[in-house]
């Protein structure tokens, strides 16, 4: 089969989304079906305000429409609700053709987090958008049952994976820092909550791995925080795997890889217990969820590094590769069930 992915998130940026996608090519194409892209990489492009590592695709309607029907894929999917998005399920409804999304990102929290628009407006958009596929994948069950409720047609699990070989235990070694050592890797802007990591009593030391619009105000406002900027490869799992504990603040994920990774690693996890992020993960003790990230943080110094690893290794990339291909072949090639649904 061969699959064409419509995403507004494509490299230079670094987040789970360009992360998933690239993983999820190398795995589909293991197994024998080829999946391509369209990306802002093939047009011109004009940063998104507030956040300038974002490019923005400036295509014409035209040129979308030609360059799907120079891919002539067996399926399509529409991975973002960004220009290409859009324009992509356009072309989709006008000739149509049926087509799966993905709900990556909590927009509407992201959003009402930044600007006065009530969330319930943002849904009406989401909504709107990803209604018009035959299926929208999520990553979690949680997340499953919040769309529905919030209106959504028809929702599909894809789950996640790990690269437990690059992430692992091994890569632990000493850093040059006072001990517990807390860590944080995020996207470094306000919907990702890190002031309140960054303003917890805790003995040791916070460090945050990432890069984003907010760094400069937050380096100053917590001048005994270690901002290490972007991260890659060994060096990140270096540092995933010599802390002690990894924060989550955020509130706002679809799944929050990161944590994954940190598991993967045999670093804990201390999170909210808020709706979206990796299930089971404390019923499994590899991590704590608390409502006081604190008390969290803390506990989660408690757990041996093994469980953590244990937990992170039942995430295989082949796995969730396999979810997607199957998701794609249930929504388009079985019309029947999709009446049905």
């Amino acid at each position: 089969m061969r699959i064409l992915i419509v995403t507004d998130a494509w490299h230079p940026q670094i987040n789970g989304v360009v992360r998933t996608l690239d993983r999820l090519a190398y795995d589909a194409g293991r197994l024998g079906h080829s999946i391509e892209f369209l990306t802002p990489q093939n047009y011109p492009t004009a940063p998104l305000p507030g956040y300038p590592e974002i490019q923005l695709a400036l295509a014409t309607p035209q040129a979308v429409a030609d360059a799907i029907e120079t891919h002539n894929p067996d399926a399509l999917h529409i991975s973002t609700e960004g220009p290409l998005g859009w324009l992509a399920r356009h072309w989709a409804i006008k000739v149509n053709r049926p087509f799966t999304t993905c709900y990556h990102t909590r927009y509407p929290q992201y959003i009402s987090a930044r600007y006065p628009i009530p969330e319930s407006v943002t849904y009406g958009v989401m909504r709107y958008f990803h209604n018009a596929g035959v299926a929208t994948m999520v990553a979690t069950p949680s997340l499953q049952t919040e769309l529905l409720d919030q209106g959504f047609n028809r929702c599909l699990i894809w789950s996640r994976g790990v690269d437990a070989d690059l992430f692992n235990p091994q890569a632990r070694e000493i850093l040059d820092l006072p001990g517990p050592i807390f860590l944080c890797v995020a996207r470094v802007a306000v919907e990702k909550n890190l002031e309140a990591f960054l303003s917890l009593d805790l003995q040791g030391s916070k460090i945050i791995v990432g890069d984003g619009p907010d760094r400069a105000m937050l380096e100053a406002k917590y001048p005994d925080a270690h901002f290490l900027g972007a991260r890659f490869g060994t060096d990140l799992a270096r540092i995933y795997a010599s802390a002690d504990v990894f924060v989550f603040p955020s509130k706002t994920e679809t799944f929050g890889l990161v944590m994954l990774e940190a598991m993967a690693s045999g670093t804990p996890v201390a999170a909210f217990p808020v709706e979206g992020l990796i299930p089971e993960l404390a019923h499994a003790g590899a991590g704590v969820m608390h409502h006081d990230l604190r008390v969290a943080a803390l506990k989660a110094l408690d757990i041996p590094r093994q469980t953590s690893r244990a937990f992170a290794l039942g995430y295989s990339h082949e796995n969730a590769a396999r979810q997607f291909l199957s998701n794609v072949s249930e929504a388009l090639y079985r019309p029947m069930l999709r009446q049905a649904a």
